[in-house]
């Protein structure tokens, strides 16, 4: 034995950590663009007529072909029958292509067109296309992520196989943080546009790396070629019976879509939760959700450690979920509002984070045999993906539902800006383009309602005293009277923008106008989540202690000899 580990590639420290860094790179792109476009949620409501129940759709469309046509079992079925290589290529493909179909989407589909969908009823067609390239992007970024979970098994299996998980999924949210940062600063400063752009590019890094390790990959079956491993069984369609019918791995896979379901969704929403109840300025809103993966980026390895060499995996994810409760129980607290409470609760929810999955994943090969694990793996991120595409539906509709008035206030405040813009332009002859025209009503819609949202703390009016034709019309009226440019400059459009804003503002201030959500029930539903993670938790421990799967033993193997 000793023999063949010394001539095995995976033997080398240098190579197996390079093959991880490497495959690692494929999901980066991914992640960054999961979160691309929930920065940008302001800008959609305001640019584009979105409401939170289309982001809610949009965000949820993740899951929809993984989901409704099984596509990520199939693509477990495919990682175990043709291998790492030839799923990691297609999947990262796929990916490139998703993301093209929503840029295209975003950019080139009408917001106002409609479209009637079963189930969902009358969507916007922009919102339906865009969703569509997401799903797309969802199978091959679900396919990517159980191939690099195998990839890392294969070169990790008896050595550091937690720290090495962890590692992979510190440079993947790498991704995530960068999202959440830089993505509303790129809407404001280009266009909302921009962040999906820069998305797309990284997927064609992410193509280009995989390339990378099916190179490296050869390399290590070319090593292991002659000799005497012990052979392992192919797998058999007949083996996802065995999968399902164990009651550790089902308490694992619930245990996943509870925890990521109060966490990835809550970073869908967190920016423009951060706006709304602690009046953080839009382009530094993204830094308080951003240090959650960046937290992970350091602490999952960390544990990830600590599970290798001491153990204690389902005690890891007991304390993880006791975290996400402190945490999610706290954010909902209407009083406690200073942002600085909440930069605390996000760094301990990242805290959580890194705790629970440094533990999962590698305890999964605990459960299910190597030639198993591309299906388990599959039908884990399958029952988590039903849970990504329903929670993010489920808090759509609820923050609209709580918030019925917020949506139509913003409609109106768009509708009565670019009327001013137009009238404006009529009035004194100016020459101006509908592309300039639709960008220039479009950032001073954002800044208006920013303005309000992130400075102006009064309360709001019931909506049945407030009479929107009335503030529609002293709206525009404001602007019309408040011009204070140069109407024959070069610059006239930019000149507009700055009034419009201003006499807007004034006038909103005034009237009282509600266009600010109340995140609440949201954040009861994450509370929810964390509650039912803790209690799969304890029972994952019980079923270990009574079946002997060594969840709290370490991973890394004592040499013998």
């Amino acid at each position: 034995m000793t023999e063949v580990i010394r001539k095995s590639l995976r033997d080398s420290a240098k190579a197996r950590w390079a093959a991880m860094v490497v495959v690692s790179l494929s999901m980066f792109g991914a992640y960054f663009f999961n979160y691309a476009m929930s920065p940008v949620k302001p800008i959609l409501e305001s640019a584009l007529g979105w409401n939170s129940a289309d982001f809610g759709i949009y965000t949820g469309s993740y899951a929809w072909f993984n989901v409704f046509f099984l596509m990520l079992i199939f693509s477990g079925i495919i990682l175990d029958k043709l291998g790492i290589r030839f799923t990691g290529l297609a999947s990262t493909a796929i990916m490139v292509i998703g993301t093209g179909i929503n840029y295209w989407a975003i950019t080139s589909v009408s917001p106002s067109l409609n479209t009637h969908v079963i189930f969902l009823g009358d969507i916007k067609t922009q919102v339906l296309l865009s969703a569509l390239g997401f799903a797309i992007f969802g199978v091959g970024s679900e396919a990517t992520g159980i191939t690099i979970s195998k990839a890392i098994v294969k070169w990790f299996k008896g050595k550091e196989m937690a720290l090495a998980m962890g590692l992979q999924m510190s440079i993947a949210r790498i991704g995530t943080a960068l999202a959440l940062i830089v993505s509303l600063p790129l809407a404001l400063h280009f266009n909302y546009s921009a962040p999906i752009l820069l998305a797309f590019i990284l997927m064609l890094i992410g193509v280009l790396a995989f390339i990378t390790y099916t190179v490296m990959d050869k390399k290590l079956d070319a090593s292991e070629k002659d000799l005497d491993l012990p052979e392992e069984e192919p797998f058999r369609i007949s083996d996802i019976v065995s999968i399902i019918s164990n009651k550790a791995f089902w308490y694992i896979a619930i245990l996943c879509v509870l925890f990521y379901g109060a966490v990835f969704p809550f970073l869908f929403y967190a920016t423009d939760f951060m706006i709304n109840k602690y009046h953080v300025a839009p382009r530094l809103a993204g830094i308080i959700p951003g240090l959650l993966p960046f937290g992970t980026i350091f602490l999952t390895p960390l544990f990830g450690g600590i599970y290798d060499k001491k153990g204690k995996g389902a005690t890891i994810m007991i304390i993880g979920s006791l975290m996400l409760i402190f945490v999610h129980g706290l954010l909902a607290v209407p009083f406690l509002n200073n942002w600085i409470i909440a930069a605390i609760l996000v760094v301990i929810l990242g805290i959580a984070f890194s705790l629970v999955p440094s533990a999962m994943w590698p305890s999964v090969p605990k459960i299910i045999p190597e030639n198993k694990l591309g299906t388990a793996y599959a039908v884990i991120f399958y029952i988590q993906n039903i849970g990504l595409m329903l929670i993010p539906m489920l808090l759509g509709y609820v923050l609209t539902a709580t918030n019925p008035n917020v949506a139509p206030n913003k409609a109106m405040i768009k509708s009565s800006i670019e009327q001013s813009f137009r009238k404006a332009i009529a009035e004194n002859h100016i020459k101006a383009n509908e592309r300039d025209i639709a960008n220039a009503v479009d950032k001073t819609t954002g800044r208006v309602v920013d303005s309000i949202v992130h400075t102006t703390f009064y309360v709001a009016k019931p909506q049945n005293e407030v009479s929107l034709p009335t503030v529609k019309n002293e709206i525009i009226t404001n602007n019309i009277n408040n011009i204070h440019v140069n109407l024959g400059s070069a610059n006239t459009l930019k000149g507009l923008e700055t009034s419009f804003t201003r006499a807007t503002f004034k006038v909103l201030a005034n009237q009282k106008l509600n266009i600010r959500y109340n995140y609440e029930y949201d954040i009861l539903i994450f509370t929810a989540l964390g509650i039912l993670s803790f209690l799969f938790a304890l029972l994952l421990k019980r079923e270990d202690k009574k079946k002997g799967y060594g969840l709290e033993l370490p991973n890394i193997k004592k040499e013998e000899g």
